[in-house]
């Protein structure tokens, strides 16, 4: 990699760690620790994220591998992993923390309410990313019995706040404060929570479904997943099927170029690529075999092919 800078964030190298042979490639959008294609654009992104403290806005066609961006960057730092999935129901204080208010119901009816709203109080994901040992404190005064989100170590975290569009308009805007303050107090207890140094990073990604609000756009370092095209995809081939042929790499590849282009998309996905290898490698079907054009069009959903 060519680079003027000393990096906060150095990948051992830009190419994806290739899994052994015959170890397992993933299944679905689940991919294997370690296999990421990191580029020097996303590089300095992450970087600059770092040193600003600001969060990290990724843009992208959907599969083209922004989640696994996060999960990625998290192992490489060694940090702590932390996700929120966004959906048309989330609100911003759910991010936060949320309040069990049926438990508190139920206490009400049968006597044992208690005057502390700390029992009723569970902390969300940007407050295990802030701090994990209040947030570990927290939950146990809930008495809560689930698993905790994170270890009580105040290491540096990676928190992922997926598909962010989803949400109502109002939601980033409620965001504006505690991202850019990296603080927010609880409302029902009066308790401040801060971010620890190191202090975390945070992902957040969009299919850009929605506008997001231009102020909240400004507290962002904001990066473009670039297009795929067939010389990449069949890189990031080569890294999750190391034993492939090559002429199934490239032909594949070559598909849902052609396959992108007739259904209008902006990018080829190289999630819908790796499902066609995955089948391919389960069912073993080449690229020579008359079920490997079928395989591609019901993998791509794409009859014209």
């Amino acid at each position: 990699m060519t680079q003027s800078f000393t990096p906060i964030f150095a990948p051992q190298s830009l190419a994806p760690q290739v899994l052994p042979e015959g170890a397992s490639p993933g299944a679905g959008d689940v991919a294997p620790a370690g296999v990421y294609l990191f580029s020097e654009e996303i590089v300095l992104a992450v970087n600059v994220a770092l040193a600003t403290g600001r969060p990290l806005l990724v843009r992208g066609t959907s599969g083209c591998g922004k989640t696994s961006l996060a999960r990625s960057t998290a192992e490489q730092l060694g940090a702590r992993y932390h996700e929120a999935i966004v959906t048309a129901r989330t609100q911003a204080r759910d991010l936060l923390w949320t309040t069990d208010l049926l438990r508190r119901l139920q206490d009400a009816q049968i006597g044992t309410l208690s005057p502390d709203w700390n029992s009723y109080i569970n902390p969300g994901p940007l407050w295990w990313a802030f701090d994990s040992k209040s947030a570990r404190e927290q939950q146990l005064r809930t008495h809560y019995n689930g698993p905790a989100r994170g270890d009580t170590e105040n290491s540096r975290a990676v928190l992922l706040i997926d598909e962010i569009d989803k949400a109502d308009p109002d939601v980033p805007n409620a965001l504006l404060r505690p991202l850019g303050d990296l603080a927010f107090v609880v409302e029902e207890t009066g308790a401040s929570v801060e971010a620890q140094l190191p202090p975390p990073l945070i992902i957040i990604t969009t299919n850009e479904d929605r506008d997001l609000p231009p102020a909240f756009l400004r507290r962002c370092v904001e990066l473009n997943i670039a297009p795929f095209n067939q010389d990449r995809l069949v890189e990031v081939g080569r890294a999750h099927f190391s034993g492939a042929n090559e002429g199934l790499l490239q032909a594949a590849a070559k598909l849902v170029i052609q396959g992108s282009s007739m259904r209008e998309r902006r990018d080829p996905n190289p999630a819908e690529y790796l499902d066609i290898l995955r089948a391919c490698s389960k069912l073993q079907i080449d690229s020579t075999s008359p079920m490997f054009q079928k395989l591609t069009q019901i993998a791509l959903g794409a009859s014209g092919l």
